[in-house]
């Protein structure tokens, strides 16, 4: 934490983040990826004490309008990690990404208000580096891998490590193969990742650990340089089958896909359905009907940067 006070910017800071699709079968806590469905924020340092917040779009009539607004919690959390928080804050919010949707929401508030403080301060991307803002959204966040790839864009690789008796989040970004595209499934229901989390056993027969580990390893080689292993990598003996009950649509809906061939998988805690693929126009048009009335279907890049 920076000891020397700092200087704030009396300039507006804006930034965007993509929403994120963590775990991509097999890479159980581990993988993320982003994806082009962008959260805009703008914040403003004040000189009153008051938190100015105004939210619209996705969500905008659920979240908190004061300061435990989680962007605006992240941002304290950001100015307090570099020595010295502002009276007030003035934030406006435009959200895109669907929230309880296993798509990143909170991921994108947390490291968009860190971004966000780091704007605001002087020097600031000086004072907190993209290491510790990895660091810091972890605690926030609870779990690495969706903020890693807010952080980065594109794929990553998260992990939890020892640093002076402090578990720590880290990641490394991977590259993506440029023909890989995604298709979003979002039902209309919400599920919290508590309440997924809660459904999965404390034990694993070894035969299923065994095979999840060669398949994660697996994947990191098929977002990169081999797309036509995805259905293999995505394969997963970990937590999609143990949480079946909590999106039963979802699940029908993957094993549909996957029969086919297709690299369908439960989005982070779900329910949302992701897709990765490199189909053709035509096949993508099958890909998409498969989901029914029951799912909008959202065809969508990834997101080679992350906030930016």
């Amino acid at each position: 934490m920076a000891a020397n006070r700092l200087t704030f910017k009396a300039t507006m800071a804006q930034v965007s983040v993509p929403a994120t699709s963590a775990n991509l079968g097999s890479g159980f806590d581990t993988f993320g990826l982003a994806l082009d469905l962008r959260d805009r924020y703008a914040a403003q340092i004040l000189d009153d004490v008051a938190f100015d917040v105004d939210v619209s779009g996705e969500g905008a009539d659920e979240v908190k309008k004061d300061k435990n607004n989680l962007v605006i919690k992240s941002m304290l959390a950001g100015f307090d990690f570099m020595g010295q928080k502002p009276r007030g804050l003035a934030l406006r919010a435009l959200n895109v990404t669907p929230h309880g949707r296993g798509l990143g929401s909170s991921a994108s508030a947390i490291v968009g208000g860190l971004a966000l403080a780091r704007e605001l301060v002087l020097g600031g991307d000086q004072i907190m580096s993209e290491e510790e803002m990895m660091a810091l959204a972890t605690q926030l966040e609870g779990h690495p891998d969706n903020v890693a790839a807010a952080i980065h864009g594109g794929a990553a690789i998260a992990w939890m490590e020892d640093v002076y008796g402090v578990q720590t989040g880290r990641s490394v970004s991977i590259p993506v193969n440029p023909e890989i595209k995604a298709v979003l499934f979002i039902p209309e229901a919400h599920l919290s990742t508590k309440k997924a989390r809660a459904l999965l056993p404390e034990t694993i027969p070894h035969k299923d650990a065994v095979l999840n580990s060669s398949h994660t390893a697996l994947l990191t080689v098929a977002l990169s340089t081999r797309p036509d292993l995805l259905l293999t990598a995505t394969e997963d003996y970990l937590h999609q089958s143990y949480r079946t009950e909590a999106f039963p649509k979802s699940m029908a809906l993957v094993e549909k896909l996957r029969k086919a061939g297709v690299a369908a998988v439960i989005s982070g805690a779900g329910p949302s359905v992701l897709v990765l693929h490199t189909a053709s126009a035509t096949e993508l048009e099958e890909i998409i009907k498969a989901g029914g009335a029951g799912f909008e279907a959202k065809n969508l890049e990834i997101s080679r940067t992350g906030v930016e």
